[in-house]
């Protein structure tokens, strides 16, 4: 989550209009999206309870990214992924980087400070299993001699 602060306020351009204020799971959920539409990745790292959430059919979108402020106040946002085998890790991290800045630029008008990815592993490929009946061919025949 995002410092002390339970909400990040939006620089505005004029006064009169009030104040725009953000929960940094909104941030999250964006950059979790984001991220998952790059080619290449797999799935974004989540912990137990995620997992669980998951199994009653409650996808939560927002795992895998961690937000923190810089000494700047700028925000920072890290991602952790599995990435599909045979693909360039240097490629999609970066393809991740500007997605990932683009949206929440897009979405929120927040300029983001970094966007760290984190590859925490490679998924390789299914490989279909075996059909063991079709493995001689059988056309139904006994042939007892």
């Amino acid at each position: 989550m995002a410092a002390a602060e339970p909400f990040i306020t939006l620089d505005i351009k004029k006064d009169d209009l009030g104040k725009i204020k953000i929960s940094p799971r909104v941030i999250e959920v964006i950059a979790g999206i984001a991220t998952i539409d790059v080619d290449g990745v797999n799935r974004m790292r989540g912990n137990f309870s995620s997992s669980v959430k998951g199994l009653f059919g409650k996808k939560e979108r927002s795992k895998g990214v961690k937000l923190l402020f810089d000494e700047n106040n700028k925000l920072d946002v890290y991602v952790y992924v599995y990435l599909d085998y045979g693909v360039s890790v240097p490629k999609v991290a970066l393809q991740i980087q500007d997605q990932v800045r683009q949206q929440l630029l897009f979405m929120t008008d927040l300029h983001v400070g970094s966007v760290n990815v984190h590859v925490e592993g490679i998924v390789p490929e299914k490989t279909p299993k075996v059909d063991t009946d079709s493995l001689f061919d059988n056309d139904g025949e006994n042939s007892e001699n």
